[in-house]
């Protein structure tokens, strides 16, 4: 696994100013370039920061899709990245955990306002953690005070002595509680990988099935999104994909492809960019969950500190993020990076106007790299959904 996001922030805290490149002109002007056109300038400053490989995809509200890639597939190779090729859905899948909560609370099989212990006896406990003042709200916010202790790797040397190391939810649940919590539950914001892993552990205590399986009959196969797959502990992708590449520092970029994702039940999801764009137009378009459900899912808190510097003005709802427009509003989206697969996404409020920017490769050894790649992904996204409100 990459660098968690944790690790990512505290770099990013380093650097004090940033502006986002090209917000200034975010908004397309009527003589301006196409969407098309802006679509494939914006992966070509993507590529142009040293990213190896690109692939966008933008859907305008009158179902015009623009598609543009830059780079390579394989810097062995030189092959060109697939337009529609696989890559790892890492923390997106938690909006994927975060519909299925809430459609099991729409169905009254469970409340927001249920507490861990009472559905999860026992398993969050010791070091000050208290599974009975945390609800299910709390987890998907990132308000539940638990301390984010996944494992993860920071050098090539750690890459290839863990990249095929299994851990069950129980053990990255017990690595959590080793620590004392970040802050008493709702009393602040915190990133926690490990409240997702809860909360699929919950999901299969109420439904008897695993968490994964509850995601395919609820919300993919509904949809028709055949090319979201769940891989379990597989350390392959489907093909076609670009080969993923980690910067660890000067001269050192390595293939980091072959992985088991460090929590298969929530990470081991492959996906499209065409997949990714329609699971979000469904959600905002109210195709997944009741109307006061999904009012709720979008119900948001300020970010930290520490993320404010990657999503400025950004808040957080129930496994779904809230971003500013730089033509007015807001969009939603939930990035995800993991196994040197960085992905950005967007879509606007009424679910009409969505985009989504697949890197295969994670420029983490500085936080200027961080922030640079961040940014210029956030500004696809900008263009993207701006232009096509504008079109």
């Amino acid at each position: 696994m990459i660098p968690t996001l944790r690790k990512h922030l505290a770099m990013a805290l380093a650097v004090t100013t940033l502006l986002a490149a090209g917000a200034a002109d975010a908004v397309a002007r009527p003589f301006g370039p196409s969407p098309s056109e802006q679509l494939r300038r914006d992966t070509e400053a993507i590529r142009d920061l040293g990213v190896s490989g690109v692939q966008a995809r933008a859907i305008g509200p009158d179902g015009r899709q623009s598609v543009a890639t830059s780079g390579t597939a394989d810097l062995a190779t030189g092959r060109p990245v697939p337009a529609d090729g696989y890559f790892r859905m890492a923390s997106t899948s938690k909006t994927l955990i975060a519909v299925v909560v809430l459609q099991l609370a729409a169905e009254g099989r469970l409340s927001l306002d249920d507490t861990v212990e009472r559905r999860l006896p026992g398993v969050v406990r010791g070091n000050g953690n208290d599974g009975g003042r945390i609800t299910l709200r709390q987890l998907l916010q990132h308000t539940s005070g638990i301390h984010d202790d996944l494992p993860g790797y920071t050098t090539p040397e750690e890459y290839y002595q863990q990249r095929h190391d299994v851990h069950t939810a129980g053990q990255l649940v017990a690595r959590a509680m080793a620590h004392p919590p970040d802050f008493p539950p709702g009393a602040g914001w915190e990133y926690s990988n490990t409240g997702y892993v809860v909360l699929a552990m919950i999901v299969q205590k109420v439904t008897g099935r695993p968490a994964h399986r509850v995601i395919e009959d609820r919300v993919l196969r509904p949809l028709g999104l055949d090319r979201t797959r769940w891989t379990g502990t597989s350390a392959a992708l489907p093909r076609p994909h670009a080969r993923a590449y980690q910067l660890f520092g000067p001269d050192s970029l390595v293939d980091v492809t072959d992985q088991i994702p460090v929590d298969p039940e929530n990470l081991s999801w492959v996906t499209t960019t065409r997949d990714e764009n329609s699971l979000f137009r469904a959600l905002l378009g109210g195709r997944l969950l009741p109307a006061r459900q999904l009012a709720e899912m979008k119900r948001t808190v300020p970010v930290s500190a520490e993320v404010q510097q990657l999503w400025p003005g950004g808040r957080y709802g129930l496994g779904l993020a809230e971003r500013p427009l730089s033509c007015g509003g807001t969009y939603w989206s939930h990035e995800g990076g993991d196994g040197g697969y960085i992905t950005l996404n967007g879509v606007t409020d009424d679910g009409r106007r969505s985009a989504v920017a697949s890197m295969s490769e994670a420029r983490g050894d500085t936080p200027e790299h961080i922030l640079g790649q961040e940014n210029a992904a956030s500004t696809l996204i900008d263009h993207a959904l701006c232009g096509a409100a504008s079109s």
